[in-house]
């Protein structure tokens, strides 16, 4: 059964813009909670190689998965009865953060480490990309083409606006 996120953020309620990108920070933004999808992601399930790989203090791993779970994120599937025992797996919203692990990784090999070649790749048939495409036409998408507008009243990209 797919976990469904027990409760959502409203953006307006957390300090500073409203933003869906502060909203999902709040859920997942710290170092653990991204490291322990990525190693859902890569197929390690169990707490005791989610906390091998990500290198994490076991509460705050447990903590982390916690909160990854009452979102929606990932969901805990018991594989032994005698004794309880249960591992992780991605719903479809966990699932829908391979796009950003996978930016993420990116950038870190360009930005955030000085080794080559990069450290993790992801195959489809050929090595994957990080990239914008267009959900209507299908058109790749460059940053020179895209335009920003805020959708909360009260606030404008400069900030908030004056009553």
């Amino acid at each position: 059964m797919t976990a469904v996120p027990t409760s959502r953020i409203d953006p307006t309620a957390l300090p500073g813009r409203p933003c869906s990108a502060a909203a999902a920070l709040e859920l997942v933004g710290d170092r653990w909670s991204l490291l322990a999808v990525r190693e859902v992601m890569f197929g390690n399930r169990r707490f005791s190689e989610i906390a091998r790989n990500t290198g994490a203090p076991r509460d705050r791993l447990a903590a982390r998965l916690k909160v990854l779970v009452d979102a929606g994120v990932l969901e805990r599937r018991q594989y032994q009865q005698s004794p309880p025992r249960s591992d992780y797996h991605l719903t479809p919203a966990g699932w829908a953060l391979a796009p950003v692990l996978q930016a993420l990784l990116e950038w870190g090999d360009a930005w955030a480490v000085d080794s080559a070649p990069p450290i993790t790749l992801l195959h489809h048939d050929h090595v994957l990309h990080a990239s914008w495409t267009c959900a209507e036409c299908g058109e790749p998408v460059h940053r020179r083409d895209v335009h920003r507008k805020m959708n909360v009243p009260g606030w404008d990209l400069a900030g908030p606006v004056a009553d």
